[in-house]
């Protein structure tokens, strides 16, 4: 199993069948017992070693940004939404992959040279841009595409520079790859590999499986934004891609438990694991769904630093990706307790 795998897969949040069936195929071996619920999350559960086990929940969610398709205008171009928090300003040219049949498409717009001096000031919106799928007008590309079907970025794997990976959907094929990894192992506790859906319109497939779980404690293993690039203040930085995996304390979603956060940090130093501190306050995870749903469970994201989040350009390091494996598989080698050398 490779990272590529996952992340060629088209997986739009509320489209996520050719994601779970791969992950489907990949657990069953490994898992004690697999489940899918009614809201398609996959809960992989792999008994513990030990008389009392802890029971911990590890979750990572498959689906991706995308968009969907809202209409048709006359000359054949599509009419789309976007699906999870996308910027316009990242969408022209770029090469998208439409419907079931994964028809190649581009976004367009007005070319430059006929825009008004107005037009060329303005950052163009999601209503100015279309999908082009090559059709000639409105009928053929109905023929080809209808109402509702899911739109996502071509994949493009790329490996460079010194240990950087370039793909779509890195957020959150990163922590997958990472949960199925994982699941290989046994430890001394009861571990439930949640394999969550719709993260990026609402956590809502990790609320669900927080209600079934009823976890002792729980990790997510996410990506998030990195924002190290360019004349960023310090403070504004979140975490730095190649400096280790991003422990948060807090986000716009959660506040990680204090003894969890630190038992992390300390296990992170002990095993010589690379880690930073999330530094700054963004974004938000299946972490803040868990945390209210699943009974005031101890939780904690554990992330991978990712640069041009919520692009078909996710750019993040192999040693980040390694050290929130490691990191995770401390802590289940442990049993998944919590304590802390140095208290609450």
């Amino acid at each position: 199993m490779e990272l590529r795998e996952l992340t060629r897969l088209a997986g739009v949040s509320g489209d996520e069948g050719a994601v779970r069936n791969y992950i489907l195929e990949q657990t069953k071996p490994l898992a004690d017992e697999v489940k899918i619920d009614r809201m398609g999350n996959v809960l992989a559960f792999k008994r513990g070693t030990a008389a009392r086990p802890n029971h911990a929940l590890l979750a990572a969610h498959m689906d991706e940004v995308g968009l969907i398709v809202l209409g048709f205008k006359d000359d054949g171009l599509i009419v789309y939404e976007p699906v999870g928090g996308i910027d316009a300003r990242i969408m022209v040219s770029k090469r998208m992959r439409v419907g079931k049949d994964l028809i190649p498409g581009v976004i367009g717009c007005k070319a430059i040279h006929l825009q008004s001096p107005d037009e060329r000031k303005q950052p163009l919106t999601h209503k100015q841009l279309f999908v082009d799928i090559g059709a000639k007008d409105r009928e053929a590309a109905q023929k080809l595409v209808s109402l509702g079907d899911y739109i996502s970025f071509e994949p493009g794997y790329v490996e460079f520079g010194d240990g950087f990976v370039k793909d779509k959907a890195l957020d959150d094929r990163v922590g997958c790859y990472n949960l199925l990894r994982l699941l290989a192992g046994r430890y001394p506790c009861d571990v439930t590999f949640a394999f969550t859906v719709q993260e990026e319109v609402g956590l809502r497939g990790a609320t669900v499986a927080a209600r079934q779980v009823k976890p002792d404690c729980a990790l997510v293993l996410e990506a998030t934004t990195a924002n190290d690039l360019g004349k960023v203040d310090p403070h504004f930085r979140v975490c730095v891609p190649g400096r280790g995996a991003a422990i948060s304390f807090m986000d716009n979603a959660s506040i990680a438990h204090p003894a969890l956060n630190r038992r992390l940090r300390e296990l992170a130093d002990a095993r010589g694991i690379a880690w930073q501190v999330k530094a700054f306050v963004a974004g938000g995870n299946d972490a803040g769904a868990l945390q209210r749903e699943a009974g005031a469970v101890p939780v904690c994201p554990v992330s991978i630093p990712c640069r041009n989040i919520h692009s078909p350009a996710n750019v993040a390091n192999a040693n980040d990706i390694e050290a929130q494996y490691r990191l995770a598989e401390a802590f289940l080698n442990e049993g998944a307790a919590i304590e802390s050398s140095k208290g609450r």
